[in-house]
Order: C-alpha cells, then structure tokens, then sequence
C-alpha cells in the first residue's frame, strides 16, 4: 500500500482572477490536512507595460500595480488566518510568471506542491503569451495541483 503523500509547502499563483481564488481556497483545504505552509504568490510581468499606451509613466503604472496586488495579497493572507491557518505568507515579485512558478519560487521556498488555477487568460492571451500553468506542468521540480473552475465540475 502506497503512504499518502504529505505537502509541507504549497505554492500557489495568483493573478486576481476567480480561478485563482478558487485555488487558493483548494491550497488552504490541502494546507489544513497536511498542516502545511501556504505561500501565495503574485508575480507582475514587467513586459506588459512596455507598449500600451497609457498616459501614466510606467513607473507610475509599477508603482499603482505594486500597491494594489500588495492589498491583493493581504486580504488572501487574512482570508487564510480567518479560516485558521496562520503558516501563510505571500510573495510579490516582477518577472516572468511562468518561469518565477515553474521553477524560481520553489526551488527558493522548498515547494513540493504547486496549485494554479486553469487559466485566467482567453483564448487569444493563451495563444499569444501561453498558459502559466501549461509551462508550469512541464517545468516544475515537484507536483502540481490544476485546479478547474467551478462551473466546469458541476
């Protein structure tokens, strides 16, 4: 019989979407049952604010970005000490998602459990840039945990 696998490190990605909240809730679940250490990370993609155009400079855009995914991340760390969980720390970064949680954030953190959201992109976005959890699949050094929107599992 095979010993059930126990998670002492949970990563997982957020980038504000409800698939991202929904496997933040799932990691929090699994953190619960395996008395585990959750960390929530938000990455900001630097290249994004290259050529959009905006009025802003793009160190006012960094700087608006940076300040709301920090409120971001502590309502998601008061989220998990709400439901009794107070091992949670979160993480703010700039670079590549994909290679940050693929390969980066864990290798740092000792992860041995990655959870993503399916996608929080459209079609086109998954096309152009490619899915994060797609690169994560294929590169992570540990398991990871696709969690599907809700309404596909009904």
């Amino acid at each position: 019989m095979m010993e059930a696998q126990e998670y002492q490190t949970i990563l997982v990605g957020t980038d504000g979407s409800d698939q991202a909240r929904e496997a933040f809730e799932k990691a929090l679940a699994v953190a619960k049952r395996n008395n585990s250490r959750v960390i929530v990370a938000h990455i900001i993609e630097n290249r994004l604010y290259g050529n959009m155009g905006y009025t802003l400079t793009t160190s006012e855009l960094i700087d608006v970005e940076t300040a709301r995914s920090k409120e971001m991340l502590e309502e998601y760390v008061a989220f998990a000490k709400k439901q009794g969980i107070d091992n949670v720390e979160s993480v703010l970064t700039f670079g590549s998602p994909k290679v940050l949680m693929a390969e980066e954030l864990p290798e740092k953190y000792h992860v041995d459990l990655i959870m993503v959201g399916q996608s929080g992109l459209n079609a086109v976005e998954r096309f152009m840039i490619g899915s994060v959890s797609d690169h994560v699949i294929r590169h992570a050094p540990c398991d990871v945990l696709i969690v599907r929107p809700k309404e596909e599992n009904e």
